[in-house]
């Protein structure tokens, strides 16, 4: 399912001679289309004819706007049920290729080729689709496969140092929550870049996806993935709402120095445990400064988030380094010091 690609990209070739496609779609934002396409194209062999789909790039464009928009377009062109969707980009284009999709005429074949760290490394795995609602982060969405993953490092070539660390993040994660080892290797990276993070990219591939084929639908060892996302999500909505968008990899890492703190004020872990996760997260990102939101702004979206049960929060929280347990409903007076402890970095 997952293919890391040689550079004359023949494991791809090989896959679409061996389909029988009726159509190629190709699903690009602006940046993947000037930077990433004419590496696709020009190594691309098939006799499918094929059209670019290009939509802008940033998270304000995965809507239900965009997609109603691409659904329209393929429509138009005539694309059949045998048709080919190739989402080439990092998570927004892989989560809105997958959901229009697994949608049209209920459902046509996609593959991702991812062009982002993140993505590489966790958006493009899974088989979760989406868009936003409003500015709440992936409310509307489909669990579908995609018929393969292609990976290419060579498109880390083209991203911007922002870009990468996003990624980096959700790398972090995998080795907090399931592999100690992979976290241990992770915080030895001084300099951060493409070279010393990409021998570590097929291990954070390899958790997700062996996470994933425990749980593909998400009942329970899946929402370990969500560890940092329950108050990073929140927090990126915000920034969303106030036409401010940050990168997903800045929310998560603060909302898992949050969710370490609270994982420690909720006793799963020692004081020590918590302290070496933020120091180390710390080392990789400044500050996100979350004063301009007020306690009662984030409550009310995390009281929102998909993984709630009867209006009851539920956390991911690690229970060791390398460990971590779903479904834990923490004190409200806990949630607000895990917060308020975060806003105090800035001075600290």
């Amino acid at each position: 399912m997952i293919t890391i690609l040689n550079d004359d990209f023949s494991q791809l070739n090989t896959f679409l001679h061996e389909k029988s496609f009726s159509k190629i779609f190709i699903l690009v934002d602006e940046n993947t289309h000037e930077y990433c396409l004419p590496v696709l194209l020009g190594n691309m062999e098939t006799d499918l004819g094929f059209e670019i789909l290009e939509i802008e790039a940033g998270e304000e464009m995965k809507n239900i706007q965009t997609a109603n928009h691409l659904w329209e377009i393929l429509t138009e062109m005539q694309a059949d049920r045998k048709a080919l969707v190739i989402n080439l980009g990092g998570g927004v284009i892989t989560d809105m290729g997958g959901f229009i999709s697994s949608t049209y005429k209920r459902g046509i074949s996609f593959i991702n080729i991812p062009t982002t760290l993140l993505s590489m490394c966790d958006a493009s795995i899974g088989g979760k689709t989406g868009i936003d609602l409003m500015h709440y982060k992936n409310m509307v969405g489909t669990f579908a496969f995609p018929e393969h993953i292609f990976i290419y490092a060579g498109f880390l070539e083209t991203l911007p140092f922002k870009e990468l660390r996003s990624g980096f993040a959700e790398m972090l994660k995998h080795g907090l929550i399931a592999d100690k080892a992979h976290w241990d290797s992770l915080i030895q990276i001084h300099k951060l870049d493409v070279e010393t993070v990409v021998p570590h990219i097929q291990t954070s591939m390899d958790i997700k996806q062996d996470v994933v084929d425990q749980d593909f639908h998400e009942k329970n060892i899946r929402k370990t993935l969500n560890f940092g996302h329950t108050i990073g999500h929140s927090v990126e909505s915000l920034c969303l709402s106030q036409g401010n968008p940050i990168l997903h990899g800045e929310a998560v890492a603060m909302g898992m120095i949050c969710e370490a703190h609270l994982a420690y004020l909720e006793d799963l872990i020692s004081e020590k445990e918590a302290a070496d996760v933020i120091e180390n997260i710390q080392r990789y990102y400044p500050y996100l400064d979350i004063n301009d939101f007020t306690d009662e702004s984030i409550t009310a979206l995390l009281l929102n988030d998909k993984k709630n049960t009867d209006r009851k929060i539920n956390f991911s929280l690690l229970t060791g380094i390398g460990s971590c347990t779903y479904d834990h409903q923490c004190s409200q007076e806990n949630i607000l010091k895990s917060l308020e402890f975060y806003r105090k970095l800035n001075n600290a």
